[in-house]
């Protein structure tokens, strides 16, 4: 049986007096996408680095690519590409630069990424870039840059913080684009996102944290038809507060999020019937979600 790419047991961090990470448990197999989810706070970046040993766990253990980490984190890292949740590439320097300077840390010899570097720019739409300074990009640019420098160790496993945050809606598809073809190859994925749908489109699996500790896992459709109703009606428009006591009698599940009223049902009928007659309120009717799912298990209370 083959051993997974990456596996944790009961890892333990704290900071000062909280702790920050509760027990974690996650195995993640061979070429597969797996996503980490949380509100803010919840524990995930520094689950990550516990996973890569960039810092040290006060109990627990973690396996990566057959190395113990925090032990043997070093080599574990020369098959493991990271793209952190900021850009941090030298400004100073050029695209091929970026890509040559990130390549040496891994001790490749110049030749080896040279002859990497056009297939990594063209993996990131960036032909003809190559001595393109940081500086002129477009932020959506640099996000595929700092992917494809994650990449110039030709890695087994990519770590990525929030790969599409503050990307236009056209970069962020193109990202899971490239991702998914990183899957096509048997590369294993695993990445903390705030989007739901990022998580769902590209995730085999999901972890969702919340205070330190992961409170689900599964399959995106394998949790959401577990864990919440089939079917969403969204109400919105003057009157929604008072319509909202009635809607209790209709659905089982009734919430409101800012000026929004969320109707949860198996069978949202009764729901729909009693909006036809209320013509100042809007409504959507559509299947669950993840972001449903998220929002059931964490709370809709805003977090920093």
């Amino acid at each position: 049986m083959t051993s997974p790419a990456l596996q944790t047991r009961g890892l333990r961090k704290s900071f000062g007096t909280q702790e920050v990470v509760c027990g974690v448990d996650l195995s993640v197999a061979h070429g597969e996408c797996f996503g980490l989810l949380g509100p803010n706070g919840a524990g995930k970046t520094t689950t990550l680095k516990l996973c890569l040993g960039l810092i040290d766990p006060d109990s627990g253990e973690a396996r990566l690519l057959d190395h113990d980490v925090p032990a043997r984190a070093r080599e574990a890292r020369a098959k493991v590409g990271v793209v952190p949740q900021f850009d941090n590439l030298d400004p100073d320097f050029t695209v091929a630069e970026n890509l040559a300077v990130y390549g040496r840390y891994f001790g490749m010899k110049d030749s080896q990424i040279e002859a990497r570097i056009p297939g990594l720019l063209e993996f990131a739409g960036l032909n003809g870039r190559a001595n393109s300074t940081i500086r002129t990009l477009s932020g959506g640019m640099k996000r595929r840059l700092t992917l494809a420098r994650a990449l110039v160790n030709d890695p087994q496993v990519l770590f990525m913080d929030e790969p599409t945050t503050g990307l236009d809606p056209q970069a962020r598809h193109l990202i899971w684009e490239r991702l998914r073809q990183l899957t096509q190859q048997g590369r294993t994925l695993i990445l903390t996102t705030h989007f739901m749908e990022e998580a769902e489109r590209l995730c085999r699996r999901i972890a969702i944290m919340d205070h330190g500790r992961v409170i689900a896992e599964g399959s995106p459709r394998g949790l959401i038809s577990e864990h919440i109703e089939p079917q969403v009606v969204e109400v919105h428009g003057p009157g929604s507060d008072l319509w909202m006591e009635r809607a209790r009698t209709l659905a089982p599940r009734v919430e409101r999020a800012g000026e929004t009223v969320f109707c949860y049902a198996a069978q949202v009928e009764p729901v729909i019937e009693d909006l036809r007659g209320q013509s100042e309120l809007a409504y959507l009717h559509r299947p669950a979600n993840l972001e449903d799912l998220f929002l059931k298990l964490t709370g809709r209370d805003l977090r920093d």
